[in-house]
């Protein structure tokens, strides 16, 4: 075959490949990915879960935020949403190690905008234990309580298996969204495919790629 001929058919079915993807209708391998090993879920019913993996320090999670806010209310009953910190310091990750103990103290609700603020807009460092303790006692958290419960078993055998589960979910950059511990979606996946540079247009994009996962997935419940 000549080089010329070659060269027409790969552009030629590259021209195919863009020319379907579609963010209210999501191909495997262009706009998301499917596990090679499913995960469990922790929803019941014909709820269907959607996990986050996500990290405090990161600015992509923090453009995400407000609009995976809004689509989860708009999701109502339908999902359960469930966050992840992913632990890019290994697995002592102080930053992950905060986020356990605020979920495990219950409040998680009222400190995860607080930290998300804290980072983002006044520039606190919170990457290391110390930062951290710092932080939390200047705001309203009780530092012996704090500290008791980021010491506990349960807090720091969490924390040791968080690298696990983020290899179970081929997890390796935030945010990474999970549907139904099976899809595996990105703003930066849906960008790359689509070739999206408005961050406007991105996120439309991206929450109408989680809307059709959703449907994908609920179908099988």
């Amino acid at each position: 075959m000549r080089r010329s001929l070659r060269f027409a058919i790969v552009a030629a079915s590259l021209v195919a490949s863009t020319a379907f993807a579609s963010p209210t209708n999501p191909q495997n391998g262009v706009e998301y990915t499917t596990l090679a090993t499913p995960q469990p879920v922790q929803a019941t019913g014909k709820k269907v879960e959607v996990v986050e993996f996500f990290a405090y320090h990161c600015p992509a999670c923090y453009a995400l935020e407000p609009g995976l806010n809004e689509w989860v209310k708009k999701q109502g009953d339908k999902i359960v949403l469930r966050r992840v910190h992913l632990p890019f310091q290994g697995p002592a990750d102080p930053e992950a190690h905060l986020f356990l103990t605020l979920e495990a103290m219950g409040k998680l609700a009222e400190f995860h905008p607080k930290v998300l603020h804290a980072v983002h807009v006044q520039r606190v460092r919170l990457m290391k234990d110390e930062q951290i303790i710092d932080w939390v006692s200047k705001n309203g958290i009780d530092r012996a309580k704090f500290l008791e419960v980021w010491n506990s078993f349960g807090v720091t055998t969490k924390l040791r298996r968080l690298p696990q589960l983020a290899t179970a979910y081929q997890v390796s950059g935030t945010p990474t969204i999970i549907i139904d511990g099976k899809y595996q979606t990105s703003p930066g996946q849906v960008s790359e495919k689509l070739k999206i540079s408005d961050r406007n247009q991105l996120m439309q994009a991206s929450f109408q790629v989680l809307d059709a996962l959703v449907e994908k997935a609920a179908k099988t419940k």
